[in-house]
């Protein structure tokens, strides 16, 4: 019996929502657009995403309703809806996962809480304020170390300083 190609035939909500995002490459997408990213090239350039997957990828999440499109000074840009705002939780929580189960060389990522300061625990919560504080109050920067595998893209020469999530790449 050959392999399907979805999960169309699952009775699950997990299989429903890897439908959306659990292709290769889309939380991947996800996560640069916390980190501000909006702009097609941008992605593509950070990522190393053919045009051809990030089209696609980028179509099943406005399909879903996770990005919406808009037109910003002739450019398209991408932002996160409600929906894709609500991944936050997933993506940080995968993100942990991979820093303490996988290995790899370069210095994790540290988010702290802009409202007062303090770092966030692996769970996404700030113990300072007793609360998980949502995206757009976090403040991402690299972790200690050097990175061996660092990139001269914009998105990363932009993530080398400390950057609130959700406010535009400059």
């Amino acid at each position: 019996m050959a392999l399907g190609t979805g999960y169309d035939q699952q009775g699950c909500y997990l299989a429903r929502a890897l439908e959306v995002v659990g292709e290769r490459w889309t939380l991947l997408i996800l996560r640069d657009c916390f980190y501000g990213v909006r702009r097609f090239t941008d992605l593509r350039d950070h990522l190393d995403i053919s045009r051809a997957v990030l089209t696609d990828r980028l179509e099943t999440l406005l399909g879903a309703g996770v990005l919406s499109k808009s037109e910003t000074g002739g450019h398209p840009e991408y932002l996160l809806t409600e929906a894709g705002r609500a991944l936050w939780p997933t993506i940080f929580a995968l993100s942990k996962w991979g820093e303490q189960y996988t290995t790899g060389s370069h210095p994790a990522r540290v988010f702290s809480h802009a409202e007062c300061g303090s770092e966030i625990d692996e769970f996404g919560y700030c113990h300072s304020c007793g609360r998980i504080p949502p995206p757009d109050e976090l403040i991402v920067r690299p972790g200690e170390g050097i990175n061996p595998l660092r990139r001269t893209d914009r998105v990363a020469l932009a993530l080398e300083h400390p950057h609130r999530l959700l406010t535009p790449i400059a």
